[in-house]
């Protein structure tokens, strides 16, 4: 019986040359050679010489430059690269570098541009003074809105951009806490709440997805006070409310913030006063002071707007609480400027 190569189906009793030597075993597309240590060092080597060549051109100071992390570098290099598409050097408006800074100062807060998917295009330089961290440290955070917000607030600002995007042109607010330094937390005592303000805009003709881009203005709404304030009472008003937000009694200080007599307040629904959009979240902070029962006083806080009666809007930062005696709620509502 004549046994073939399973390599050359040739007799092996006529070539036994074909099969491979013991020890050297053939490569195969699944199994490539390893790499030597050399030729992985030579290819760091020439990774890193680029990282470097790219941190050198970013426009930073040599300080900031020094304390990039390649990672660092390449997330700056990234937003610099989404902004020179919506922003081409040519279009630069003819001010000089002193002048953008100072008319950067006199706004109330920082310029924000993203892309249609949350990536973070453009940060104003002055947002050092509101968050305390320099646009360098706040990209440390990541490359998206949502890496610089509180997590909390990631579904309903997401929310607000898709409607933003389906209606360009459109306004759209929404307040979240943002990151800020460790020395801003430590004097304040947490992180900055925002106001975002913005709307999709085309940058470039003609309008496309690659050409637009989410533009707002970014700027810092009053803190809740600790419980011990006295100077901050006048900017207060509480309410009581059945367990479905039907008021039951509101202090006569509402009259100052919102315009209503107590009267006329007395009997409706909380909700018949909020702005649409906030309604999920307040529905959201309702919810879970309502589900509460027997886990104690539990009290939420959320950033909504209630209508004046004026017909205009009040910003106002909600402590929601539960009294689990009377099975009521109390809201402790601070008008935010």
């Amino acid at each position: 019986m004549t046994i073939f190569c399973s390599h050359c189906h040739r007799p092996l009793q006529a070539e036994m040359s074909c099969l491979p030597r013991r020890g050297k075993r053939a490569p195969s597309a699944s199994k490539p050679f390893r790499s030597t240590k050399g030729a992985s060092k030579a290819r760091r080597d020439q990774i890193n010489a680029e990282l470097q060549a790219l941190r050198s051109l970013l426009p930073i100071s040599a300080r900031e430059k020094e304390r990039l992390s390649y990672l660092h570098t390449m997330a700056l290099v990234c937003l610099r690269l989404r902004g020179a598409q919506l922003f081409p050097p040519d279009w630069a408006p003819p001010l000089g570098p002193d002048l953008g800074i100072e008319l950067l100062s006199l706004l109330p807060g920082f310029l924000l541009v993203l892309a249609a998917n949350g990536k973070l295009i453009y940060i104003s330089e002055n947002v050092a003074q509101v968050l305390g961290l320099s646009m360098v440290e706040l990209l440390a955070q990541g490359d998206t809105v949502y890496d610089i917000l509180d997590g909390r607030a990631h579904e309903e600002v997401q929310k607000k951009l898709l409607l933003a995007q389906e209606e360009p042109g459109m306004e759209v607010t929404f307040v979240s806490k943002m990151h800020t330094s460790k020395a801003f937390r430590l004097q304040h005592g947490g992180d900055r709440a925002m106001a975002v303000r913005g709307r999709f805009t085309a940058l470039r003709w003609p309008a496309s997805p690659s050409t637009t881009a989410f533009l707002a203005l970014c700027t810092p709404v009053t803190r809740l006070p600790a419980g011990g304030d006295a100077d901050s009472q006048d900017h207060l008003f509480q309410s009581t409310h059945m367990l479905d937000m039907t008021f039951i009694d509101v202090t006569e200080s509402v009259t100052y913030h919102l315009g209503y007599r107590r009267e006329e307040l007395v009997g409706e629904s909380w909700y018949s006063l909020l702005h649409p959009e906030d309604a999920d979240l307040a529905a959201t902070q309702h919810r879970a002071v309502g589900e509460s029962f027997g886990a104690g006083a539990a009290a939420e806080t959320a950033v909504l707007r209630l209508q004046r009666r004026d017909r205009t809007w009040a910003w106002l930062g909600v402590l929601a609480q539960r009294d689990r005696r009377d099975h009521s709620i109390t809201c402790t509502s601070r008008c935010l400027r």
